[in-house]
């Protein structure tokens, strides 16, 4: 009998029972996307190549189970085996099932490197059993577009399937760990129940009559069928928790499976996850973000529950990033694909689903296409001010030109209405270009005053001019996460009980989309129209004053804005002309339509050329995919508890524990910043690539990191 496992006891798992455990697994989550032959088949298949003899030597010997074989230290590829047979036998669906089998440890493969793999012949010692019968996929709506998703995602039942039939037999104990959840409708009563309490305490105004109104419309509108949907409500509207109330219903009516949010700020996926967790409990709701410390989990068996759950997204609500999602859905790695099945048949939220970026606007399309028509997903895009996303996309050139979403329904249709009951500020559009201090003198005349800028170095030297009467702050990503957050608690603290003293905030476009503050008067830097009405949305919003006003300036010819994108976006805005109602739908459709006119190419990292056939190019196209163009390099700073754990990682060495805690007292600075603190001697490498300033003069409690008083240019959106 062939051995697949030997646990620290001693005892083996025998090749066969694992398979048969590995295919029951598979073929259950592939159903959900009607392929649940080729999750079986795969199961029974991927471990075939353990049968040669050389390995079942090898893992006798390194498990100690046979002393015979101690020397033994390595094995043969055994991976690729079950793709040769699936190849033989298996010839109308080898293309879908093939490559998740020859990959299932190591990752998906370009397809020059998979033929190179499966030209090796059977190994005689292996035995090929009788094919069994299988019902073939329906292809007959699949697009060229399709493909390369149908391989991940049945990748991802084999490689999550695996994983869990071996820690079942391997830690039975850590397995126990993945509890059961609420059901969806358990969640919607425990949603009901709280905003009948909210609405119990809440006072009678018009922004809060508008917020009901949105969320009836939800219940109202979350009985369609699986598909695309949108919910476009001004700023102040409610509508994070009016679409995970749509979310709820729709999940009810269509026997969907799970909620994902995803979130282009980690700032808002904080407080988004903090409120989602007071409503349906820690149980129920998994973040998945880079900014997560286990630290804040008090209960050490639901910190490991959630850390294992952030492995296979196996929780009825996910909240995560954009970059998180749409990453996972180009990687060609074992552990980033092993969550992709959970997003069959579920709810997905797009929040300000206007930062996507648009040199990834085509993949990202047809990806949302793939998701509704084979995988069973509804999509719900929500912001404040909505881009072009269903019809004809047109770019500089035909060639950058494509159809986009078919159709996408608006739960909100008399949003123009919406708009004018929810207007409560005015934009004045400063003349001339302005320097550092007229702006700090305008924000001097203001008791609360928050002004927004473009780049790290204009926060600072603004906030270097303030007068540091009341209370003064500073916001960037010049600060370590753990900085930021409790930073923008101190404004929201301010804001609440300390109304009598001046406070005046220059933040980045950190502060700008999802952070529930309120400011009488706003300031922002020249921008794209949809980041000025996102600034205009921290003004006023709750509607406490009759208009309030949010000035739009712009700095001398010496302070240009970042090249790229922030330029096309301000430069899409100049060119609208004069508009009457800048909040209106109208505006928005219109900057849209003059930005997408600008951008030569929606898929700048070619995607079409690697995905789009039948001969994928996986491993490659993994390493192009990634929304943000991160060129920097992460350095630990000195900062309250970061010392602490500092010390731990010298004494310790690196682990995921202590580098996920880490990751919270972390600041990402540019090379030509890393190399200047480096020839300062600031730069301590106590392991390879790990990276730490620990001087404390490097690290001011107000503004963050300094640099020689150089701060960096560009503004990242993570």
């Amino acid at each position: 009998m062939n051995i697949s496992h030997i646990n620290h006891e001693g005892v083996a798992q025998l090749n066969d029972d694992h398979q048969q455990g590995v295919a029951a697994r598979a073929e259950s989550f592939a159903k959900a996307f009607g392929m649940g032959d080729c999750g079986r088949i795969m199961g029974l298949l991927h471990d075939k190549g353990k049968e040669q003899l050389e390995w079942q030597k090898y893992i006798q010997g390194i498990t100690g189970y046979n002393k015979a074989y101690a020397n033994i230290k390595t094995g043969p590829n055994h991976s690729y085996v079950g793709a040769v047979i699936a190849q033989k036998q298996y010839s109308q669906i080898a293309p879908l099932i093939a490559q998740p089998i020859a990959g299932h440890h190591r990752g998906l493969y370009d397809y020059c490197d998979y033929i190179e793999e499966t030209k090796r012949g059977i190994p005689q010692d292996v035995t090929i059993d009788m094919p069994i019968p299988y019902q073939l996929p329906n292809f007959s709506k699949t697009e060229r577009f399709d493909l390369h998703h149908i391989v991940r995602m049945l990748f991802s039942c084999l490689v999550d399937a695996d994983s869990l039939d071996t820690e079942a037999f391997m830690n039975p104990e850590q397995a126990k760990l993945r509890g059961s959840h609420a059901t969806m409708p358990e969640l919607l009563n425990m949603m009901k129940k709280h905003l009948l309490e909210l609405k119990s305490n809440a006072p009678d105004t018009e922004v809060n009559r508008i917020r009901n109104y949105v969320q009836e419309r939800c219940i109202q509108d979350s009985q369609g069928d699986v598909g695309f949907y949108s919910l476009t409500v001004p700023t102040g509207g409610g509508k994070t928790l009016a679409s995970v109330l749509w979310a709820l219903h729709h999940a009810v009516r269509n026997h969907l499976q799970h909620i994902i949010i995803a979130i282009p700020y980690t700032s808002i996926i904080v407080q988004t996850a903090a409120t989602l967790k007071r409503i349906f409990g820690e149980d129920n709701v998994l973040e998945h973000h880079s900014n997560m410390n286990p630290d804040d989990i008090k209960d050490k068996d639901l910190c490991e529950r959630l850390q294992l759950a952030t492995e296979n997204w196996d929780y009825p609500i996910i909240v995560t990033t954009n970059v998180q999602f749409f990453e996972s859905l180009f990687s060609n790695k074992r552990s980033d694909c092993r969550k992709l099945h959970n997003i069959a048949k579920s709810v997905v939220i797009l929040d300000e689903v206007q930062t996507l970026p648009l040199d990834f606007y085509r993949p990202i399309v047809d990806t949302l296409n793939t998701l509704q028509r084979v995988f069973g997903v509804s999509v719900l895009f929500t912001t404040a001010s909505q881009p072009i996303l269903s019809g004809r996309i047109e770019g500089a050139n035909p060639k950058a030109s494509f159809d986009a979403l078919s159709s996408v329904h608006e739960i909100i249709p008399d949003g123009i209405e919406l708009h004018d009951k929810l207007r409560r500020v005015a934009l004045q559009f400063m003349d001339g270009a302005k320097s550092y201090d007229d702006i700090a003198d305008e924000l001097s005349k203001h008791q609360q005053v928050l002004c927004i800028v473009n780049t790290r170095r204009d926060a600072k030297e603004l906030y270097d001019r303030l007068p540091k009467e009341g209370i003064c702050l500073h916001l960037s990503r010049m600060m370590c996460p753990t900085h930021v957050s409790a930073t923008i608690e101190h404004i929201k603290t301010a804001l609440k009980l300390q109304k009598n003293q001046p406070l005046r905030v220059i933040a980045t476009q950190l502060i700008e989309a999802g952070v529930d503050i309120d400011f009488p008067v706003v300031f922002r830097q020249e921008a794209g129209l949809d980041s000025i009405l996102q600034a205009a949305g921290r003004c006023n919003r709750e509607g406490k004053h009759d208009i309030c006003t949010t000035y739009v300036f712009s700095l001398g010819k010496e302070h240009p804005l970042p090249p790229g994108f922030m330029t096309q976006t301000n430069n899409a805005r100049l060119n609208m002309g004069q508009q009457h109602d800048w909040f209106s739908p109208e505006a928005m459709t219109c900057y849209f339509k003059q930005l997408h006119s600008r951008v030569d190419n929606f898929d700048s990292k070619q995607m079409q050329e690697l995905l789009y056939k039948p001969a994928c190019e996986f491993e490659e196209a993994a390493r192009q995919f990634h929304l943000i163009d991160d060129q920097t390099t992460s350095v630990i700073i000195n900062w309250k508890e970061s010392m602490d754990i500092y010390e731990k990682l010298l004494s310790q060495g690196p682990s995921y524990d202590l580098m996920k805690k880490l990751a919270h007292y972390s600041v990402n600075i540019r090379k030509r910043d890393f190399e200047k603190l480096q020839s300062m001697g600031a730069i301590e490498e106590p392991f390879e690539n790990i990276y730490a300033v620990t001087n404390p003069c490097f690290y001011k409690s107000d503004t963050g990191l300094t640099i020689d008083n150089q701060w960096l240019e560009e503004t990242f959106i993570i």
